[in-house]
C-alpha cells in the first residue's frame, strides 16, 4: 500500500500547514481553480470521517471556525461548500479522513450549485 499523503502533511511540497491544533491539520495547495480552498485533516490515520474520535470531531470544529474566520478575513467570500467524501463510490480518492473547505463566490459559472446539485440530476438515478 503506498504511503497516505495526507499522514504526513509536511513532508509534501506543494502543501502548506496554515493551522493546526492538538489533533489536527488545516492544510492548503495552491488551486487553479478553487482558490482558497483547504483542508481539514486529523493528524492521525483515520481512513474516514466515521473513525474520528470524539477529540477529533470537537477540533475538527475548532479549526472549522478558524479557517471561516481567516477565509472571511482574507478573501471575503459570499458562501461556503464544506464537507466530506468518504470510500470510492462516495468519491473519496486519498484514504485519509479529510474536510474540504471551499470558499464560494457569486461572479463563479456555478455559484448557487450546493455539493448535492450533480448529484440531483436525472443523469444519475439509479435505474434498478
Amino acid at each position: 500500500m503506498a504511503e497516505c499523503i495526507l499522514c504526513a502533511p509536511e513532508k509534501d511540497e506543494e502543501q502548506r500547514i496554515l493551522f493546526e491544533n492538538e489533533s489536527c491539520y488545516y492544510v492548503q495547495k495552491d488551486q487553479r481553480i478553487l482558490k482558497g480552498s483547504g483542508l481539514i485533516v486529523p493528524k492521525s490515520h483515520r481512513t474516514t470521517v466515521f473513525e474520528l474520535s470524539e477529540k477529533e470531531w470537537l477540533d475538527t470544529q475548532a479549526l472549522l471556525h478558524q479557517v471561516k474566520e481567516w477565509l472571511d478575513d482574507t478573501m471575503q467570500p459570499d458562501g461556503y461548500n464544506i464537507g466530506y467524501n468518504c470510500y470510492e463510490t462516495g468519491g473519496q480518492h486519498i484514504f485519509h479522513a479529510h474536510l474540504h473547505i471551499i470558499p464560494r463566490f457569486e461572479d463563479e459559472p456555478h455559484a448557487g450549485k450546493g455539493i448535492r446539485h450533480w448529484l440531483k440530476q436525472e443523469e444519475n438515478k439509479r435505474h434498478i
